[in-house]
C-alpha cells in the first residue's frame, strides 16, 4: 500500500472530469488531460480526488502498483495545482558583467565568454528580470518544464566555489573554498 498514493488531492477550484483512465482538468491558468495507467482508478468525493488500485487490472500489473501509485499521485497533484496557480523558481547570476536580457521569447546571456548565449524560452514559461539583469524569476503552470528550463540555464555557467561566480538557484548555498596560500 503506497503511503503517498493514498493521500487525497485537494482540487481548490479546479474542475475535474474523469473518463476511464483520462482525467480532464480545467483551472484558471491551465487545462488539459492527464492519463492514468491501467492499474489505477480515480474518483472525486468531497472536493478531493482520490487515486485507488483498479481491481480489474491484470494480476501481473498489480504487483508493480506501488511503484506507479505514488508517482502518478504526485505528478497529478502538481498538474492540478499548476492549473490554478503558477509555480515560481528564482535564479541569481553572480559575477562582474554577468547578466541576462530578454528580447521577445529569447534570452540573451552575457556570462564572461567571448560570445553571448541565446536561449529560447518555451511558450508556457514566463520570465521577470530585475533592472540589473542578475535576478531572474521564472513562472509556469507546468512544474516539470519549469525545473527543466531552470536547470538548463544553470548549466550554462554553474557557480564555481572560489569566487562564487555563475548562475545559481535563489535558495542554493555555494560552499566557498579557500584559494592558494602564500608559502612562508
Amino acid at each position: 500500500m503506497s503511503k503517498i498514493g493514498r493521500k487525497p488531492i485537494d482540487l481548490n477550484g479546479v474542475t475535474v472530469d474523469i473518463q476511464n483512465h483520462d482525467i480532464h482538468y480545467k483551472g484558471k491558468k491551465n487545462s488539459g488531460t492527464y492519463h492514468l495507467p491501467a492499474v489505477l482508478a480515480a474518483n472525486v468525493a468531497d472536493g478531493k480526488l482520490q487515486l485507488q488500485v483498479n481491481k480489474s487490472a491484470p494480476v501481473k500489473e498489480l504487483r508493480t502498483v506501488n511503484r506507479v501509485w505514488g508517482l502518478n499521485r504526485a505528478l497529478l497533484a502538481n498538474t492540478l495545482k499548476g492549473a490554478n496557480q503558477d509555480f515560481e523558481k528564482k535564479l541569481e547570476i553572480n559575477g562582474l558583467g554577468f547578466k541576462a536580457a530578454l528580447s521577445g521569447s529569447k534570452m540573451v546571456f552575457t556570462l564572461g565568454f567571448s560570445h553571448k548565449i541565446d536561449f529560447e524560452l518555451p511558450k508556457e514559461v514566463t520570465l521577470e528580470i530585475d533592472k540589473t539583469g542578475q535576478k531572474l524569476l521564472f513562472k509556469s503552470p507546468n512544474r516539470e518544464l519549469l525545473g527543466l528550463v531552470c536547470s538548463k540555464i544553470r548549466a550554462l555557467r554553474p557557480p564555481e566555489p572560489y569566487k562564487g561566480t555563475g548562475i545559481k538557484y535563489g535558495n542554493e548555498v555555494i560552499v566557498r573554498k579557500a584559494g592558494k596560500t602564500k608559502a612562508a
